[in-house]
C-alpha cells in the first residue's frame, strides 16, 4: 500500500502500492503482552470535540448514533469517556462520577453502550489529580481497576498530568498490572505524550502509546501544547519499527469534522492515520456529521489498510519539498515487478493494471491512495 500526499501545490507524481484472558495469578506488565487490540483501536472519544463539557446524555446520543447510522458497522468499537467524568473519592478511597453529569453512574453508562453493540472506554491519570484537576489514580492504582472493571470498562485512557517526579515506565506498569489483576480484558492506551519515549519500552505494557504533544484542528505546525495533523504525522512517521499488533504508535485521535480543516485535508488526515496504522478514534460530535464527513470516516476501502492484519506501519519512502510518497506492506502484497490492478480508494474505482509506475494529480493539501490487487 502506498499513499502519495501533496502539501503544497498540485502536482503530477507517481505512486505504486504493493498491496486474555484472566489467569489465576496473571503476569505482571513487561513479561507477556495482553493479548488485545490485535489491529488498532476504532471508536471514538469526547475530548477533541467536547473536551469537559461532556455528561450521561452525551455519550448516550453519540452511543445510538454509532449503533444506527453505520459508524459501528464500519468498525469503530469503543466509545471512550475522556477527562472530567470524576467526582470526588468516597470514604473508602473509590472514585465516584460527577453526579451531576452522569447521575444514573458509569457502570449504568457503560451497560448502555453495551447494549448498542459496543465497547466502554474511560480516562484516568497517572498523577495525582487528571489534566482537568479531577482525582487521578496516583496511589489507587489497584483500587481503580477494581472499580473500571466492576463497571464493565474495556479500554482506559491513561494520562500524565500532575506526576511531579514519578518514572514513567514504573507508573504505566503498575497500572498495567492493576489491569490484569481484575481478570477483565482492558485495553491499555499510555498517553504521556511520548516524553519518556515509550515505544523502547511499552509493547508488554500496553496496548497504545503517544507519540507526541495534543494533535489540533489545524493543517500544521506548534500551538502551545498542540500541533497539526502533518506536524503530527511526521513526527510519528520514524516510529514506524515499533508497531506492530498489540502495540501501537499512537499519534492521537482524529480531528475530522470539527471544522478546522477542508475535506480534502481531513481526507488526508484519515489516509495519513491509515497509513501509519494508527488507532482511529473519532473526536467530532458523530450524531451531527455533514455527508462530507461521514464519507472519510467510514471509507471501509481506507479503514481496511489501517486495520490489516499484518500489522505494518507505513512510512514516507519519496520527498520531493512538500510532495512525499508513503508506502505500506499488506498481509495480501502484490509481488514487485509484476502487472496488477490498481485501485483508488478515494474515487472507489479500479483504475487500470500497470507495472512499475502510476501517475496521478495531487490536489493542494491532497492526496491520492492506492492499492494493488491480484
Amino acid at each position: 500500500m502506498q499513499i502519495l500526499r501533496n502539501l503544497a501545490a498540485a502536482a503530477a507524481l507517481f505512486c505504486l502500492t504493493a498491496s486474555a484472558c484472566a489467569q489465576a495469578a496473571p503476569p505482571k506488565a513487561g513479561e507477556v503482552a495482553n493479548g488485545l487490540a490485535m489491529t488498532p483501536p476504532m471508536g471514538w472519544n469526547s475530548w477533541n470535540k467536547f473536551a469537559c463539557n461532556i455528561d450521561e446524555a452525551t455519550v448516550k446520543r453519540i452511543a445510538d448514533t454509532m449503533a444506527s447510522n453505520g459508524v459501528r458497522d464500519a468498525g469503530y468499537q469503543y466509545v471512550v469517556i475522556d477527562d472530567c467524568w470524576h467526582g470526588p473519592r468516597d470514604e473508602n478511597g473509590f472514585i465516584t462520577a460527577d453526579p451531576a453529569k452522569f447521575p444514573s453512574g458509569i457502570k449504568a453508562l457503560s451497560d448502555y453502550v453495551h447494549s448498542k453493540g459496543l465497547k466502554f472506554g474511560i480516562y484516568s491519570d497517572a498523577g495525582r489529580l487528571t489534566c482537568g484537576g479531577r482525582p487521578g489514580s496516583q496511589g489507587h492504582e489497584f483500587q481503580d481497576a477494581l472499580t473500571y472493571a466492576r463497571w464493565g470498562v474495556d479500554y482506559l485512557k491513561y494520562d500524565w498530568c500532575s506526576t511531579g517526579t514519578r518514572n514513567a515506565e514504573e507508573a504505566y506498569k503498575l497500572m498495567a498490572d492493576a489491569l490484569r489483576a481484575t481478570g477483565r480484558p482492558i485495553v491499555l492506551s499510555i498517553c504521556e505524550w511520548g516524553t519518556s519515549k515509550p515505544w523502547l519500552w511499552a509493547e508488554k505494557v500496553g496496548n497504545l502509546w503517544r507519540t507526541t504533544g495534543d494533535i489540533t484542528d489545524k493543517w500544521e505546525g506548534k500551538f502551545d501544547y498542540s500541533w497539526g495533523v502533518v506536524s503530527i504525522a511526521d513526527m510519528n512517521e520514524p516510529l514506524w519499527p515499533h508497531a506492530g499488533p498489540g502495540h501501537w504508535n499512537d499519534p492521537d485521535m482524529l480531528e475530522i469534522g470539527n471544522g478546522g480543516l477542508s475535506d480534502a485535508e481531513y481526507r488526508s488526515h484519515f489516509s495519513l492515520w491509515a497509513m501509519m496504522a494508527a488507532p482511529l478514534m473519532a473526536g467530532n460530535d458523530i450524531a451531527n456529521m455533514t455527508p462530507a464527513t461521514r464519507d472519510i470516516l467510514l471509507n471501509k476501502e481506507v479503514i481496511a489498510v489501517d486495520q490489516d492484519r499484518l500489522g505494518r506501519q507505513g512510512r514516507r519512502v519519496w520527498k520531493d519539498g512538500d510532495r512525499e510518497v508513503w508506502a505500506r506492506p499488506l498481509a495480501d502484497g502484490y509481488p514487485a515487478g509484476l502487472k496488477a490492478g490498481v485501485r483508488d480508494l478515494w474515487l472507489h474505482k479500479d483504475v487500470g493494471r500497470v507495472a512499475g509506475r502510476y501517475s496521478a494529480t495531487v490536489e493542494p493539501h491532497g492526496v491520492v491512495m492506492l492499492r494493488i490487487g491480484g
